[in-house]
């Protein structure tokens, strides 16, 4: 009998062992699915941009995340998914830059983006 109860608490610590390596594992394979946007925001003169906002358009759910860039006209958006597509555009006091695409068909975990303000937004 002692025999077999150290064979079962053998078997248990095993087990435990492996569904923690999984999971791990399965946590990685997570994380790998996420993606980061991150850049600068300029002017027309090239210069950065404080407090401009960014928008990010998820096209799948058309939902609409926004950031306020930094003094050195820096943002960063983390942890989008893979298998989504983006637009990216920045506006600031009635200036907006181009927009940009980020396609899931692009497996980069990381992209850096110039957003350049140099057309004046129209009024809708």
């Amino acid at each position: 009998m002692k025999a077999s109860r150290k064979l079962s608490l053998v078997m248990v610590v095993v087990m435990a062992l492996a569904a923690g390596m999984l999971y791990a594992q399965g946590s990685k394979g997570k994380d790998s699915q996420l993606r980061t946007v991150r850049g600068t925001v300029i002017d027309k003169d090239e210069a950065p941009v404080d407090s401009a906002v960014v928008y990010l358009k998820n096209q799948h759910t058309q939902d609409i995340v926004t950031h306020l860039s930094a003094g050195d006209g820096q943002f960063r958006f983390s942890g989008l998914d893979l298998n989504v597509d983006y637009e990216i555009h920045a506006e600031k006091e009635g200036w907006t830059s181009s927009s940009r695409s980020i396609s899931n068909f692009d497996t980069r975990k990381e992209f850096v983006l110039t957003l350049k303000l140099d057309h004046k937004k129209s009024g809708k």
